[in-house]
């Protein structure tokens, strides 16, 4: 847990994924915002601070990893390698 969140008492965890079985299964805080125009911008921070542990890590520069995600992203968006099931439980 980052040491800000930790330290807050009001810190919400808003999502959490595991791979297992071959899927990803989620946790989700679903009434944590309205609009859902909010998880778009959740996504795209969460696509920087990934490019920035690659950065950080040496495995390449953080627009290169940027690049990349956002290429992953439109792939799956135009042609869906898997379609979520299950329900959200909470």
């Amino acid at each position: 847990m980052p040491d800000a969140a930790a330290s807050d008492p009001r810190a919400l965890e808003i999502l959490r994924v595991w791979a297992a079985g071959g899927k990803q299964h989620v946790s989700i805080a679903t009434d944590l915002w309205r609009d859902p125009a909010n998880w778009g911008i959740m996504l795209v921070d969460l696509a920087r601070h990934i490019a920035n542990a690659y950065e950080q890590a040496g495995t390449m520069g953080r627009d290169e990893a940027l690049s990349k995600i956002k290429a992953g992203l439109q792939a799956e968006w135009s042609s869906p390698t898997d379609l979520p099931t299950g329900r959200i439980k909470k």
